[in-house]
């Protein structure tokens, strides 16, 4: 190496190491001559300075709205479910909850001929927090030998009592616990504003995590470590019934219809409410997702590993399909009279105030002067976009073709939000950010009934975007 240059021999020597090293001549920094023509290419164009006064002063989803494109969303359907009156989770994560009772209560007030009518969303989320808590220790003694720093533990840890949740998961807790109307079990201030209740009950999770984790590493009998458990979750019940208030055993209930008749139940259990007066079998259902992804071939069902609450119910099933064939199923159930339930990005391109999912609508591209060209197979694969929330879909407006051009959306969010609690979604938003619809399997072929029923499930990794709980 005799006349090599130091650089030149820092380059060989990294080189021989398998390193491949850049020359610091070659390396790419944003130098101040870049930034001076940055500057002027920004000032060169007047409606680049225009734009930034209006996103500086008022926002940039404000300055982005697009009249134009509002306009051509109107609040009108050629298929429109009516509903009762709107619900607010309020400071919580539980949208999924709030979502699946609203499909629930449509139900109720259909059948008996109600003005409105509540369900408790306190209830199962009492109870939700309770399986969660049991699911998550049973998880830690299972991959007790995983170390601490791992992926899989790191996952499991994050957030094992957080609000949020899946369609299957509502199902299993509706099975094994039922449900009851509001005034039965109304909301507490820790459901409202679930900050930190959730704070400190994790705190405490984690702590039983570590001891029980311990003795599954030392080897203790496994009566032992269950009896552990058993007082763990006695404990915790408690913290629950301080926080929320205890869940009735049974209850009385006085229903009055629009035509003031009146149906009394006396000592009615929370499963045989909702057997009675919602009378749906949660077994027929089953959610359906779109993922035009390479590891996600149409047609085959899929779970993911560690996703769940009740640890002996049912496991979270997706069965992915076309978009076309899930509008088509969705159309369906609301021609037969049903509301259905679905999650969705609710946060790309959504107008709030004006309760609003459509991209033209929020004309964010146009405000930047710069077109995002992400696909949902894109905003997927690099953890762009995924499902963060549930809601119900009421009404869909159908064109000269029959084929949907907008959807109504009922939300959970209080009237202030959207058109007195409602959105509409354009079409095009539809395709890109709804990832989960759950329908009766009635509206499904017959191919895709018998897929349900004999395939097995494909495994999907903790992690996996289909892997997200919507709160």
């Amino acid at each position: 190496i005799r006349g090599n240059t130091r650089g030149e021999f820092m380059h060989l020597l990294l080189g021989w190491k398998g390193i491949k090293m850049c020359k610091k001549d070659v390396i790419q920094m944003i130098s101040q001559s870049e930034l001076d023509q940055m500057s002027q290419e920004f000032h060169a164009n007047q409606a680049y300075e225009l734009a930034a006064n209006a996103a500086v002063k008022n926002g940039i989803m404000e300055a982005s709205a697009n009249y134009e494109s509002m306009r051509k969303l109107p609040m009108s359907f050629s298929l429109d479910l009516k509903q009762g009156e709107i619900t607010n989770q309020k400071a919580s994560g539980r949208c999924w909850i709030f979502a699946a009772l609203n499909t629930f209560r449509f139900e109720m007030i259909k059948k008996y001929n109600l003005s409105t009518v509540e369900l408790s969303q306190n209830y199962l989320f009492f109870y939700d927090k309770l399986e969660k808590a049991n699911y998550y220790l049973e998880s830690v003694m299972t991959i007790a030998d995983e170390p601490l720093n791992g992926r899989l533990f790191t996952f499991i840890n994050n957030d094992p009592l957080g609000d949020g949740g899946q369609w299957d998961m509502i199902a299993n807790l509706v099975e094994k616990y039922g449900i009851v109307p509001k005034e039965a079990y109304p909301d507490a201030a820790g459901s409202l504003n679930s900050r930190w209740f959730d704070q400190y009950l994790t705190t405490k999770l984690r702590e039983y995590g570590s001891i029980l984790r311990q003795m599954t590493l030392d080897h203790q009998p496994m009566e032992e470590v269950q009896e552990a458990k058993k007082k763990m979750l006695s404990e915790f019940y408690r913290m629950l019934c301080i926080s929320l208030g205890e869940p009735p055993k049974t209850f009385d209930y006085t229903l009055c219809n629009k035509d003031d008749e009146v149906i009394q139940e006396f000592g009615i259990t929370p499963k045989e409410f909702f057997q009675r007066y919602v009378g749906i079998q949660l077994s027929d259902y089953v959610s359906l997702i779109h993922s035009p992804t390479e590891d996600k071939p149409y047609e085959k069902l899929y779970t993911v590993k560690f996703l769940g609450n009740v640890y002996e119910g049912t496991p979270v099933t997706y069965l992915n399909l076309p978009m076309e064939t899930i509008k088509e199923a969705v159309v369906a159930q609301l021609k037969d009279g049903h509301p259905v339930w679905f999650g969705s990005d609710c946060m790309k391109y959504s107008l709030r105030k004006e309760g609003i999912f459509d991209r033209k609508s929020v004309g964010v591209e146009r405000l930047f002067d710069s077109e995002i060209s992400f696909t949902k197979e894109d905003y997927l694969n690099y953890g762009d976009s995924a499902m963060n929330h549930a809601m119900v879909i009421l009404g869909v407006n159908l064109d000269s073709d029959e084929k949907p051009d907008r959807w109504r959306i009922e939300n959970s969010w209080g009237k202030e939000a959207g058109q007195d609690g409602y959105y509409v979604a354009s079409d095009s938003w539809f395709d890109s950010f709804v990832f989960q619809v759950v329908v009766n399997k009635k509206h499904l072929s017959e191919k895709l009934r018998k897929i349900l029923a004999e395939q097995d499930r494909i495994e999907l990794e903790p992690w996996d975007p289909f892997g997200t709980l919507a709160d």
